[in-house]
């Protein structure tokens, strides 16, 4: 077993080289590549907890 303290999710919101911005996902040790060309961080932000409601949902 694995004694690092990293958290099993993360999620990283970012802005690409358009001035768009997206998320990333890391989920249970599987990380959901960059999702969206959202015109704010907000909207990623929303957009992301949303993602990740409902994978926490799914199982």
């Amino acid at each position: 077993m694995s004694t690092d303290k990293q958290p099993e999710t993360t999620v990283k919101v970012e802005k690409r080289i358009n001035g768009k911005w997206c998320f990333v996902i890391k989920f249970r040790g599987v990380t959901y590549p960059a999702q969206g060309n959202f015109t704010s961080m907000l909207e990623a932000q929303a957009a992301a907890q949303s993602v990740l409601n409902g994978l926490e949902k799914r199982g």
